[in-house]
C-alpha cells in the first residue's frame, strides 16, 4: 500500500526557543560591553580579550543553534557559560570590595 504523503517529517520547532538565550543576552551583553571597554581603556586586551571573545562566541552559538526541542540542553548550556563567564569577574571584584568593610 502506497501512501500519498511521502516527504519526509519535518521536526516541530520549539515554540519557546529565543527565552533562554535572550535572557542570557540581556543580562549578559551590556556587562560584557562594560568589560571590553574598561579592558580597552586600560591598555590593550591581553590575555583576558580571548575570554571576551569566546564568551561572545557562546552567546552567538547559543542564537545561532537549530530551534528543535533536542537542542535546548545545548542552548541552555552555551547561555548559561557564557552568562556565567561574563558576570564572575564583577562578582569578584563586588566581593572584594565587599570583604574589607565587613
Amino acid at each position: 500500500m502506497t501512501t500519498q504523503n511521502a516527504a519526509p517529517q519535518r521536526r516541530a520547532d520549539h515554540a519557546t526557543w529565543w527565552r533562554v538565550p535572550l535572557v542570557a543576552s540581556a543580562l549578559g551583553l551590556p556587562v560584557l560591553a562594560l568589560e571590553y571597554s574598561a579592558i580597552r581603556a586600560h591598555a590593550g586586551m591581553g590575555q583576558y580579550g580571548a575570554v571576551l571573545y569566546w564568551t561572545l562566541a557562546l552567546f552567538a552559538v547559543a542564537w545561532a543553534l537549530p530551534h528543535r526541542r533536542s537542542f535546548r540542553t545545548f542552548r541552555i548550556a552555551a547561555s548559561g557559560a557564557a552568562l556565567m563567564i561574563t558576570l564572575l569577574p564583577v562578582t569578584l571584584l563586588l566581593l572584594l570590595g565587599v570583604m574589607p568593610a565587613g
